[in-house]
């Protein structure tokens, strides 16, 4: 039974959404990050559409949003996905649900290029993003501190049949 329920992500859902976030902060896995932004902050480092909440009986189950990847014309097109869900939804296809409306929104937005940092150890993360498409381009080691040890991530991307590809 299919019982989720899509909104676009609006200022009113930003306490559930932070809250969401910080459970992925406090995983280790999910960011470098070690905190949550404020409402503004956040919302002028990601792209006005494609920015979804999910529900399931009144409760988030998770969000996902798109970033540039760079402020250059070139790369209008490209865009970074963050993908959350709530601990109490994980492994229930909420991640699912999102990453794949997300990637339909991106495209009729004339986005061509999804990029995804992950960290080598989320499998959950890269199972999902494979899952939808995405495959991994590259690794970078040791791009990023948390806390005393240097990190890799993983840099997957979905390039679009649809959207960019005339002749």
């Amino acid at each position: 039974m299919n019982d989720w329920e899509l909104a676009a992500l609006s200022p009113s859902h930003w306490p559930a959404v932070r809250a969401v976030y910080l459970e992925g902060v406090a995983t280790g896995s999910a960011t470098f990050e070690t905190n949550a932004p404020e409402w503004d902050s956040w919302d002028q480092h990601h792209l006005a559409h494609s920015r979804l909440t999910l529900w399931r009986a009144g409760e988030l189950a998770g969000w996902a949003a798109l970033s540039p990847v760079s402020y250059r014309p070139v790369y209008a097109g490209v865009a970074e996905v963050s993908v959350y869900v709530a601990a109490a939804f994980r492994g229930q296809g909420a991640g699912r649900v999102l990453l794949s409306t997300l990637v339909e929104s991106a495209e009729q937005h004339g986005i061509w290029t999804l990029q995804a940092v992950i960290f080598p150890e989320n499998q959950a993360s890269l199972r999902l993003h494979q899952n939808c498409g995405f495959r991994v381009v590259g690794r970078r080691e040791k791009i990023g501190k948390m806390g005393d040890v240097w990190r890799d991530t993983l840099l997957l991307e979905r390039r679009s049949t649809r959207v960019g590809i005339e002749v």
